[in-house]
């Protein structure tokens, strides 16, 4: 297995340019999944043991953590993505799309298992059903993370989801430079250690992550959840809402964030879309509702275009104030 340098960028995350200039700052490093995103419009999704026939079969670049990179990057923030990709079609396709929304892929392992794939199903109404086989996602270990220690020490924020193992998750949480913001989104859900939820700022959830998390605990609407949920742990929370925004709690703080009404065409990737931009301005010193109120026009636009990536929004297409 291999680093990827092939852009320009050192392994160590120094500009390689011959004016010598210092170590780069990114205003966002993305710890994550890299996936091929397979995908098929079906006129419904099958129930079980049903075959159904779809469209034909469009593969597009994906992973929430390669999602996160490109949404931040699209948007205007220094990027830098720490993943595994295997050594075939899918992973140079996801190179291509990283380096194509500018940002960097030094940190980007290659090689050792096939690049991770995921079977999406997408209905009329624009929701989609979600099946990930991991590949190479699932050996990002927590060696890779302490190897991987220049990216971090030079991160405003560290974005991570459950795509990867737990394991190295909890590494990124133990290792978070101090001064460094940690933005977890538990996707797909699975039970987490208290020191990572300490570390987090914001939790990010949706309805079924929140209700996983807090189990019979969970309470009625979404203003009980995060309370529920900052009572685990994270200095702040968000849940999100689909097409009714998100509420932000923490802080002193605990309010809704409504989001712009939009006709969907396509799901995929708005809640990673949603991550990043939130990331990305809490980095650069927004409070929570105003990073809330900014991700929740980002992910709205992103699901009235097909795709994951190729869907994500510029700064400037959703009114960057």
């Amino acid at each position: 297995m291999t680093l990827d340098h092939e852009n320009g960028v050192g392994p160590t995350g120094y500009d390689d340019c011959a004016n010598g200039a210092g170590p780069i700052g990114y205003d966002l490093l993305v710890v994550g999944s890299a996936n091929a995103d397979l995908v098929i419009g079906v006129e419904r999704r099958p129930a079980a043991g049903e075959t159904v026939l779809g469209s034909d079969l469009v593969v597009h670049p994906g992973g929430k953590g390669a999602n996160q990179a490109v949404a931040a990057a699209r948007l205007g923030a220094r990027t830098a993505l720490l993943a595994r990709v295997g050594d075939d079609a899918h992973g140079r396709l996801l190179l291509d799309s990283q380096r194509a929304a500018g940002v960097d892929t030094a940190g980007v392992l290659v090689g050792g298992a096939p690049t991770g794939v995921a079977l999406i199903t997408v209905d009329p109404s624009g929701d989609n059903s979600i099946v990930v086989s991991p590949g190479a996602n699932a050996r990002l270990a927590p060696d890779d993370i302490r190897a991987a220690g220049d990216l971090l020490a030079r991160a405003r924020v560290v974005s991570v989801q459950l795509e990867i193992p737990l394991v190295t998750v909890a590494e990124v949480a133990r290792t978070l430079p101090s001064g460094a913001r940690l933005v977890l989104n538990p996707s797909p859900p699975a039970p987490l250690p208290l020191d990572v939820l300490a570390a987090c700022d914001p939790l990010v959830v949706n309805e079924h992550e929140a209700r996983f998390i807090l189990g019979e605990s969970a309470g009625p609407g979404p203003e009980e959840w995060a309370q529920a949920l900052l009572g685990l742990g994270p200095r702040t929370v968000v849940v999100t809402l689909g097409a009714e925004g998100a509420l932000v709690a923490g802080d002193g703080v605990c309010e809704r964030v409504a989001s712009p009404r939009v006709e969907p065409v396509d799901t995929t990737g708005a809640g990673d879309a949603f991550t990043a931009a939130l990331a990305w301005r809490l980095g650069q010193g927004e409070t929570l509702v105003a990073a809330a109120g900014f991700a929740v026009r980002v992910g709205a636009a992103a699901v009235t275009r097909e795709g994951a990536q190729e869907s994500f929004p510029r700064a400037e297409e959703v009114g960057d104030a």
